[in-house]
């Protein structure tokens, strides 16, 4: 893999026993001589004046300094001589902890297991997931947890004539072919498209000759394809290529489809958010494709993006 990462950060969230996305975190930090650290965020307990004088230290302290001692046992198959990971236990809302210490120690990568929301079986990620992708400053990976290892098919989803500056949809081609070159992957990419109104177009008060109309979707999905080929010409692809899916449709439909009939076990994706405005976080597209996939995300921001949380507090 492109040697892009240098600093990641394993988000353990409760883990107390290796899994693949530990492995991951790990085996991409060896890849790219990053720096790995594994960090868990605990819940705030009242530790009032007289809490700690019956049990002779502040309780918050007592329950860091546990579960640090299950993130070392938690990493122990992983060290070695010429490794050294690094764990820390912070305490509070965890998206926001780990958003603060990405912003303040300059974390590149997030990596992280789903975490499934209780009780909600058709949904893969959890609120803390679902926030970190939306306002976490770097890449966040999320994996599932019965995820391959290593990965089969990985699906890059694009938009070269979005909103999005280039530099993002740029990062989702460099990570995917690397990715599935490292994991001996297959490796697809979509673009879904769209002619906005058409139905109405086609119909109603608001109708246009038929043939017009046509014309008008043919100039578009040239437009788009004109933008995708630019886009993948960087990468020896083009959308005569068989792994390359231009598709006409709801986009969000259209990913998340294409990632079912490829069963594609990682989508990599650009975040949708206009640059530097705080809080303007995701997009319809990348919205619908989070709430409704089964497979691993690596989701990516835009250049420029600015978290809605702060190292003080939330914007």
């Amino acid at each position: 893999m492109v040697k892009r990462f240098k600093n990641i950060l394993f988000f353990a969230d409760g883990a107390i026993q290796p899994g693949p996305a530990l492995e991951r975190a790990v085996t991409l930090a060896d890849t790219n001589s990053a720096r790995l650290t594994i960090i868990d965020v605990i819940d705030e307990h009242d530790s009032s004046p007289q809490i700690q004088s019956r049990i002779g230290s502040d309780l918050n302290a007592i329950l860091r300094e546990h579960r640090r001692q299950t993130l070392e046992e938690l990493v122990k198959p992983f060290n070695r001589p010429d490794t050294l990971i690094y764990t820390q236990v912070l305490t509070g809302t965890p998206f926001i902890e780990i958003i603060r210490n990405v912003i303040s120690n300059r974390h590149d990568l997030v990596v992280k297991a789903a975490r499934p929301p209780d009780g909600v079986s058709e949904r893969l990620f959890g609120s803390c997931d679902m926030h970190l992708m939306r306002k976490c400053p770097c890449p966040v990976w999320i994996d599932v947890p019965a995820a391959a290892l290593p990965y089969r098919r990985i699906l890059a989803a694009v938009d070269p004539v979005g909103d999005t500056c280039g530099e993002c949809d740029r990062l989702v081609m460099d990570l995917a072919s690397s990715l599935a070159a490292r994991e001996s992957a297959e490796l697809a990419v979509v673009h879904a498209w769209r002619v906005n109104g058409e139905s109405m177009l086609r119909s109603g008060r608001a109708r246009i000759p038929e043939a017009e109309l046509d014309r008008h979707i043919e100039q578009t999905r040239l437009f788009h394809q004109e933008g995708l080929d630019k886009l993948l010409a960087e990468y020896n692809l083009s959308t005569s290529d068989p792994r390359v899916h231009l598709l006409k449709g709801n986009p969000a439909s259209r990913i998340q489809n294409l990632s079912k009939d490829l069963k594609a076990d990682l989508v990599i994706m650009g975040t949708v958010g206009r640059t530097g405005i705080p809080g303007f976080i995701i997009g319809n597209t990348a919205e619908e494709v989070l709430q409704t996939t089964s497979a691993s995300v690596l989701a990516v921001k835009p250049a420029g993006f600015i978290s809605p949380v702060t190292t003080s507090e939330i914007g």
